[in-house]
């Protein structure tokens, strides 16, 4: 399973709820008829979306069962995962984020430099974070500093100018 986005709150009276994608696509995952999927300690909940529309770019949802504010209540900061399997296929020189948490980092002449822990920053300025021992660094998702990605081997290499992880490192 993989997430697509969490409850932020609920949503008026009628049991609807103010959802973060986490999602490039919220516009097909978030519509009417589509499944997600909640985990409450370990008892995973099918929830088939009965309402769908968006405001101020989040999407607004319904489900099934939900019909007060009180039962929406109930669903705030949960997770909304699917199964992988129910994924699109991405254009090539494109990832999903859970690809690229857990890849080990390392620089064009082998020095390692950790592991991708998050990817933060919207599409258009992504950054990987990447944590080795105590340390934290940004390197940012671009062609010029990540000159290959293997997802199946879980290796980014990176080609950072000159003082780019010294800069970036928190």
């Amino acid at each position: 399973m993989v997430s697509v986005g969490t409850v932020a709150r609920t949503h008026g009276r009628r049991g609807q709820v103010v959802v973060n994608p986490l999602t490039d696509f919220p516009e097909s995952r978030f519509c009417v008829g589509e499944l997600v999927y909640t985990k409450d300690g370990t008892e995973i909940t099918e929830r088939r979306i009965t309402e769908a529309r968006f405001q101020g770019g989040r999407p607004v949802v319904g489900f099934e069962n939900i019909l007060s504010i009180n039962d929406a209540e109930g669903l705030r900061d949960r997770e909304l995962r699917i199964p992988e399997s129910a994924l699109s296929r991405l254009p090539t020189g494109t990832y999903y984020i859970h690809d690229l948490v857990g890849c080990e980092v390392v620089t064009n002449v082998g020095k390692s430099v950790g592991v991708v822990s998050k990817v933060e920053g919207t599409a258009a300025f992504q950054r990987l974070i990447v944590v080795k021992e105590q340390k934290v660094c940004e390197v940012p998702l671009v062609d010029a500093v990540c000159v290959s990605i293997d997802v199946v081997s879980r290796r980014i290499c990176i080609d950072p100018p000159v003082g780019l992880l010294e800069l970036n490192e928190r």
